[in-house]
């Protein structure tokens, strides 16, 4: 029995039951759809949580107080870790590399313009914030770079806080209060939309210092520093490092590089992917479980064929390579169905929800289609050793 006979026999058998074929590679296609729809909508998020966090650009490092981790001692001691300091966020700007440096520090206050007022978000910066954060002013000009000791009451408004308080007027030289205090209105930001949560257009930027002083603190919440395209962040942080460690005495803060942070959450999120895909893959189970059956009432029913064919000297691997081709035809159109399916439905949610990332990754395509046919290899394997192993004189009886 040559290749092109065993085909031809493998073939007319599933043509032969067509709607008993077509209900077994349907449990394979829905399968396959599954593993494809859920892998979608997971690369998508991954794709859009990336997107979110580097938005801001990748060669950022935030800095702030107080260490992450075991220190010793004894139980119950205060915290004798130093405040980031305006000087220390001025002697980081020298360093090699580093390009752009703010000191950070927010609250929540009440801002009145115009007989409004909306409590919202206010952000103490320095001015080369928009440098390190890649945000644009939309109209007038970011905060000034004025000595921090004696900054001017300068406001740059979100694009969202700006429509609140202002409507369609513009806002360029107009008085708010800010906590009690008076600011003038110098810049409307860009719309950034939403990070995480927080409403970025719906917030107002003042100097640091003013800040410090709104809220009553005698340090930083934080410092973010960006520098030079090509150059290592392990670099950059180590010589951040060194230098904050000789004024404090000791390294009392912490470093988060935005590179570390985007490869730690691409790791997370691919596990996360990977979990969604087999949940799908429970699916492809089943389906396998579907061809065992359909193969093992076929060799069932088969019985004299299968005898005839071993008196008229057909061999035993024959027999095996008949029924194992048989499962893995199933399968495999089972499988390409499903990718049709599944790329489908994954592009009907993309027209109809543009909001939900949907992101269809062709690893996972072709390694669905090669899920599928060794499914259907390992689902005849024990229907294809028992057809083999029969008896022709028995099998013939059977007739």
């Amino acid at each position: 029995m040559i290749v092109r006979d065993v085909l031809s026999l493998s073939l007319s058998a599933i043509t032969a039951h067509r709607m008993r074929s077509f209900l077994t590679l349907l449990g394979i296609a829905i399968g396959i759809a599954a593993v494809i729809l859920l892998t979608s909508i997971g690369e998508g998020i991954h794709r859009f949580v990336l997107a979110e966090f580097s938005q801001f650009g990748t060669n950022v490092i935030g800095i702030t107080a107080g260490r992450q981790g075991t220190r010793g001692g004894p139980p119950g001691l205060p915290n004798t870790s130093r405040e980031l300091t305006l000087e220390d966020a001025a002697s980081l700007l020298r360093l090699p590399g580093v390009t752009a440096v703010t000191p950070v520090v927010w609250g929540n206050s009440e801002v009145e313009a115009l007989g409004r007022v909306r409590r919202t978000t206010i952000y103490g910066v320095g001015s080369a914030m928009q440098k390190v954060f890649a945000m644009q002013v939309r109209s007038g000009r970011f905060l000034p770079p004025d000595d921090p000791a004696s900054a001017r009451a300068f406001a740059v408004l979100g694009a969202k806080l700006k429509h609140e308080l202002f409507g369609t007027a513009n806002p360029l030289g107009q008085r708010i209060r800010i906590g009690g205090e008076r600011y003038r209105v110098i810049g409307v930001m860009e719309e950034k939309g939403q990070f995480l949560g927080t409403d970025l257009d719906d917030t107002a930027y003042i100097p640091t210092g003013r800040a410090m002083a709104l809220y009553n603190r005698s340090g930083l919440l934080e410092i973010d520093v960006s520098y030079r395209e090509g150059i290592a962040s392990g670099e950059v942080a180590s010589a951040i490092r060194s230098r904050l460690s000789a004024r404090h005495g000791r390294e009392d803060f912490t470093l988060t590089t935005q590179e570390d942070m985007l490869r730690t959450l691409s790791k997370i999120l691919d596990i996360l992917t990977a979990a969604v895909g087999a949940l799908g893959g429970i699916s492809l189970l089943v389906g396998g479980v579907g061809i065992v059956t359909i193969m093992t009432i076929a060799v069932s029913e088969r019985t004299a064929e299968i005898g005839l064919l071993v008196a008229l000297g057909a061999r035993r691997s024959n027999i095996l390579l008949l029924f194992l081709g048989e499962a893995i035809a199933l399968a495999a159109a089972g499988g390409v169905f499903g990718l049709l399916l599944g790329g489908a439905v994954a592009a009907a949610i993309r027209l109809a929800l543009p909001s939900l990332p949907v992101h269809t990754p062709w690893q996972f395509v072709f390694g669905a289609e090669a899920c599928a046919v060794l499914i259907g290899l390992a689902a005849g394997v024990l229907p294809a050793r028992r057809a083999a192993g029969l008896d022709p004189v028995e099998a013939l009886r059977t007739e």
